[in-house]
């Protein structure tokens, strides 16, 4: 677990370095300020920024972190979603994963009613892949007035240039500050307004903060510096009167009995090893308390009661495969958290539901159903922590990306895919055989050995966790050690918008 954390540590880094050394002290010279330096500014003193999707566009032909940070911090007493363009990689211009980043950015400071403050600089989309931006890039700018409709209020400080698709950021923003003599907002910079109408314009009439402060009214405050622009958001954010809707924690919550250091130990880099869940759940929880639901029956799920930082929660993880049992106490369970407005905290690590004849006789995929139906149209807060494999419907039955949990993390052993490398090839294998029988051919021993090494490297390095967390396939991959505070963060952030259940039906004894 070390190695895997240096890697993190490594790719981490690499996200934080942009554009690389010589574009950050050029962009200093200029007395401009990187991404994360914007953002402490304006965050409350010593607190904390959980940041999201850190690792996007890993082993992609774009650098690490997409050109973009986003992630959730205290300002003034208020948790707000807060991004900053990243300018000095490709000038802050948007890739296909900087759309997927952003996008999710605002899906959280939706669902958890967070409001959204953004530093702006940036060429708008990386023309080249326009194809890839411009269709799908248009619900950004959707998701501004869905937002403020919602009573969500957005702040765009500008402190450089805004241009094209990136002038409407804080055009549909509620707020705009810009950076006098250094924020820029126009459709068409010069160059373009010259080709399209022949016009000589000067970069500050036609987009500066004087004009837009003083004449065009597309700006509310000058700034006097990046600084200063800070100073003025958070004057923005005392300013908004906000009020979380969820309940308050009942206490601060007693630190776990047992040491969160072990965990790196708990969980293996090899799945094959298995572990128990209670060992996780121990280290993480307020004085590693868990009141278990039904501890003797449906044993490869575990669920139960706890508290994390004062919240109350209902917990099912994983000890492997799902069996019949296993689904139903999951979907029981679930309704039962879903009837007393408590959130969800699934912990992946599991192979998937189990395959037989017998399980099959028996109804697997009726109990599955029963456990995916429940985790779907539960109606209170979800998060998801991938702790180990999560595979198959495994995947979807403990509320994976595709099911919209509020926030989901993973630690750097982490796998996903439809099923593991060496059952997937063998499977691949077997269906070879049964094609070069059917057509009465003699099977190639060599070429099908290669085949299915191929198709397990391929497998086996798809599933790897940087690989997912590159495709935000989660919000972030996290030091096991960190699982405590990362989850008390995300799940006070949840309590933005009013935490209740669905209430679409009574609870079925399964």
């Amino acid at each position: 677990m070390l190695e895997r954390l240096e890697k993190l540590e490594e790719e981490q880094g690499k996200a934080r370095l942009g554009g690389g050394e010589k574009r950050i002290e050029r962009h200093h010279s200029r007395g401009r300020l990187m991404p994360r330096e914007r953002i402490e500014l304006l965050l409350d003193r010593d607190s904390p920024f959980l940041e999201i999707g850190t690792l996007c566009a890993y082993g992609t032909e774009y650098e690490v972190g997409a050109s973009q940070v986003n992630g959730i911090g205290v300002i003034e007493g208020v948790e707000c979603m807060i991004g900053a363009s990243d300018p000095t990689v490709r000038g802050g211009t948007s890739n296909p994963y900087t759309l997927r980043k952003g996008l999710r950015a605002q899906e959280i400071a939706m669902a958890n009613r967070l409001p959204a403050i953004g530093f702006v600089e940036s060429g708008g989309a990386d023309l080249p892949r326009q194809k890839e931006i411009f269709v799908p890039g248009g619900a950004n700018f959707r998701n501004l007035t869905r937002k403020s409709a919602a009573g969500i209020p957005t702040i765009a400080l500008v402190t450089g240039n805004s241009t094209a698709g990136g002038a409407y950021l804080p055009g549909m923003s509620d707020y705009v500050v810009m950076v006098r003599e250094q924020g820029l907002i126009f459709l068409g910079g010069p160059p373009l307004v010259k080709m399209a109408t022949g016009e000589e314009a000067e970069e500050e009439a036609l987009g500066g903060a004087e004009m837009h402060s003083r004449i065009s009214g597309v700006s509310e405050f000058i700034a006097a510096d990046e600084a200063d622009a800070a100073r003025i958001g958070r004057e923005i954010v005392r300013n908004l009167n906000w009020r979380k809707r969820g309940p308050e924690p009942r206490g601060a919550g007693a630190e776990p009995v047992h040491d969160p250091e072990e965990l790196l130990g708990v969980a293996s880099h090899d799945l094959r090893i298995p572990f128990d869940a209670r060992e996780v759940i121990a280290r993480v929880v307020d004085g590693s308390r868990f009141d278990e639901f039904k501890p003797a029956y449906g044993t490869q799920l575990v669920a139960g009661w706890a508290e994390l930082h004062g919240w109350p929660i209902a917990i099912l993880a994983n000890n492997g495969v799902i069996f019949n049992e296993d689904a139903e106490k999951a979907a029981h369970f679930i309704q039962l958290a879903d009837q007393v407005d408590t959130p969800l905290l699934f912990m992946q690590n599991t192979t998937g539901y189990i395959v037989g004849e017998d399980y099959e006789q028996r109804g697997i995929v009726k109990a599955g159903a029963k456990m995916i139906n429940a985790v779907a149209n539960a109606g209170v807060p979800k998060l998801t922590l991938m702790m180990g494999g999560s595979y198959g419907a495994g995947n979807y039955g403990m509320c994976g990306r595709s099911f919209e949990p509020r926030f989901i993390f993973s630690w750097p052993n982490h796998k996903t895919a439809v099923m593991g490398p060496k059952q997937l090839a063998g499977v691949m294998e077997i269906v070879m055989r049964a094609g070069a029988e059917r057509r009465g051919i003699e099977v190639d021993e060599e070429a099908l050995a290669a085949g299915t090494k191929a198709v397990e490297d391929q497998i086996e390095a798809e599933s790897d966790a940087f690989v997912a967390s590159g495709e935000l396939w989660d919000d972030g991959m996290i030091d096991p050690r960190d699982t405590r505070t990362v989850l008390g963060i995300a799940l006070s952030a949840t309590m933005g918008e009013v935490c209740e259940g669905s209430r679409r039906f009574g609870v079925f004894r399964m």
